[in-house]
């Protein structure tokens, strides 16, 4: 009963229509987006003077109410039960002329049309504010895997399989040749996609293609709304078959460990050399310092003189030459005098 009156009440008000804006909105599948529908001046609403409606316009089917605000209710209302937790007016906003809705948890099947219908009651009513926007909802592909045959014999045909899943909208495939990056003929390739429970698309395509040595091919997942193309390459130049799609070096022979082996004990041994020598030199100290050193502990050295002849005061030292040392004048007539 309820939903035939808003009918009712939107086929009465749909003579009056105010100018129509059009957005478009992107949101991922599992967030949560805004759709905004704003008066365009600034200005404050009586809540008891509007009637608010929010709708998917499916062409050739009836309009479905996402929510509402009528005049005279204390909260807003839903009649799908797709959005009865998950659509949201706020009434401090429409006060404020923001007749936004807030979607949560988007979902493949939120890739609809939406409508913002505001009137006011006082004048007529009239329809003051009209907004529709085009959700387009994405989600990721995963990256594509790539198998291929096994050891095939030659003069045999080659199978390629590559497989992504989870995305959303629907894919482009196409396998490139690497060689020289060209586009394989689509008639070679066999695709299969299909919704899974998630509402997302899972994708599975089949390459046939003759035996050739050394073949490379590549397999591309195109989202157009994302602009993503995600493409992965498989190498049989080895014709040993991956497991997946990644080309992988040949495993290293038992020589070449040898030699890597022995490349890395040759430099551990020449930084433990480098570093014994940078040690014994920090701790070893030089030849002059040890001659300095030495000549003051022989015999008769100035510490010693001092000991026995506590009066005799050195003031310079001695300077030395070619095979002699001059003392200073002092101390050599004190020497004397002794």
């Amino acid at each position: 009963m309820w939903l035939r009156s808003l009918r009712l009440l939107l086929l009465l008000f749909s003579g009056l229509q105010a100018d129509v804006q059009e957005k478009e909105v992107r949101a991922m599948v599992g967030s949560n987006v805004n759709l905004t529908c704003i008066y365009p001046e600034k200005n404050s609403f009586d809540l008891s003077d509007l009637f608010v409606y929010w709708q998917i316009s499916v062409p050739g089917q009836q309009e479905t109410v996402v929510a509402y605000y009528l005049s005279g209710n204390s909260s807003t209302g839903h009649h799908d039960d797709r959005y009865r937790h998950r659509a949201r007016l706020s009434l401090e906003g429409m006060k404020q002329g923001d007749f936004s809705l807030l979607l949560s948890n988007v979902t493949p099947q939120d890739a609809q049309k939406f409508k913002c219908l505001v009137f006011r009651k006082s004048l007529g009513p009239m329809e003051i504010l009209q907004v529709v926007i085009t959700l387009n909802v994405a989600a990721n592909y995963s990256m594509p895997v790539v198998s291929i045959p096994s050891a095939p014999s030659q003069d045999k045909e080659l199978t390629f399989t590559c497989t992504s899943t989870n995305g959303y909208p629907r894919p482009n495939v196409y396998w490139i040749n690497k060689t020289d990056n060209s586009l394989l003929d689509e008639a070679l390739q066999n695709n299969t996609v299909s919704l899974n429970e998630r509402g997302l698309y899972d994708v599975v395509s089949i390459l046939k293609i003759q035996w050739s040595p050394n073949v490379n091919v590549g397999c591309c997942i195109e989202n157009v709304l994302l602009h993503q193309n995600l493409t992965v390459s498989s190498q049989t130049e080895m014709l040993t078959g991956t497991k997946d799609s990644i080309t992988e070096k040949p495993t290293e022979t038992h020589e070449e460990r040898n030699r890597a082996l022995f490349s890395i004990l040759a430099i551990l041994a020449v930084a433990v050399a480098v570093a014994t020598g940078w040690m014994c030199r920090s701790r070893c100290p030089g030849r002059s310092g040890t001659g300095t050193r030495r000549a003051r502990e022989v015999p008769g050295s100035e510490a010693q003189v001092g000991a026995h002849r506590p009066h005799v005061t050195r003031t310079h030292p001695p300077r030395c030459g070619q095979g002699f040392c001059e003392m200073p004048r002092g101390d050599v007539g004190r020497q004397l005098e002794n």
